[in-house]
């Protein structure tokens, strides 16, 4: 289930071939929810990041493995590589993307303690 730890971001995906960030999914920068994503049978946690319009595209969904070096480049944007991929997040504000990046580093340490924050309104998986 949700761990309820929602952040307001841009999810963007390193393009190597022209050395700049685009928006995933396509289209214009826009937020999304994102969300950490917890399966206690499994122990295992996943980021997931839902654009903050009607369709609710999902534009990221990826396994936080053993590992995994969350970056933050700066208290707005953090970054991860995830296989061949680089993952960004230009969080709308520090106090947003700050108890974010706590809840990840949390769950990549193994914990499941999880902060608590108010639950996207536009519902979890």
């Amino acid at each position: 289930g949700s761990t309820g730890s929602c952040a307001r971001a841009v999810v963007l995906l390193y393009d190597d071939t022209h050395k700049q960030w685009v928006a995933a999914g396509g289209g214009p920068q826009t937020l999304s929810c994102v969300q950490l994503y917890h399966h206690p049978g499994a122990n295992a946690f996943r980021l997931v990041g839902r654009k903050m319009q009607p369709d609710q595209q999902v534009v990221l969904n990826c396994p936080l493995g053993r590992g995994l070096r969350y970056s933050q480049a700066t208290p707005q944007f953090h970054q991860w590589r995830e296989a061949r991929r680089v993952w960004g997040l230009s969080f709308g504000a520090p106090h947003e993307a700050a108890p974010f990046a706590a809840a990840v580093l949390r769950a990549l340490r193994g914990g499941t303690m999880m902060l608590g924050c108010s639950p996207c309104p536009w519902g979890g998986l």
